[in-house]
Order: structure tokens, then C-alpha cells, then sequence
């Protein structure tokens, strides 16, 4: 299988977008057909995968992070935001 034209994924890229604006004013109905209208799950993880390397790269150049800094910032949200406990440090007690 070849990898989706520039323009398919610019497509599914901007749906993804629009699943998460959808979700933000409350309209679950609206991310619901967006989801849908992805091609297959292969395709959903694509475009949400590269929204958030251009949403990561966005905050990387106003702030100056490393990568691994957001993303380190951003695993500690998740974690936050679901009621996780913190992971342990390698070799932590």
C-alpha cells in the first residue's frame, strides 16, 4: 500500500482539527461524523499523529523546549488529567 497523497493527508489533518474544535464547543455529535469520516483507523492515527507533531512544533518555537521537554511536560498533563499516579524514576525507590 503507497502512502497517502499530500493532499489526503492534508485533508485527514484538518479533520482531525476539526474533531478536537468540535469536541471543545461541545458538539459530540459533529467530532462523531468527523471520526467517522476517516478511511480506517490507519488513517485516524496519521492524521492525529502528524496534528500533534505541528501542534508540538508550534509550541517548540514560541517557547524554545526541547521536544523532549514538551513531551515530558505533556506526559506529566496526561497523567494529571486522567488521576494517575506520577511514574516512578528508573531505578526510584
Amino acid at each position: 500500500m503507497s502512502a497517502p497523497s499530500p493532499a489526503r493527508t492534508a485533508e485527514a489533518v484538518q479533520r482531525a482539527a476539526g474533531v478536537i474544535a468540535a469536541r471543545q464547543r461541545g458538539d459530540l455529535d459533529g467530532a462523531e461524523a468527523l471520526l467517522a469520516a476517516f478511511a480506517g483507523p490507519a488513517d485516524q492515527a496519521r492524521a492525529f499523529c502528524l496534528l500533534a507533531e505541528l501542534a508540538l512544533g508550534l509550541i517548540r518555537s514560541q517557547t524554545g523546549q526541547t521536544m523532549d521537554e514538551l513531551v515530558q511536560e505533556l506526559a506529566m498533563l496526561i497523567e494529571q488529567a486522567l488521576g494517575a499516579p506520577p511514574p516512578r524514576p528508573a531505578g526510584g525507590t
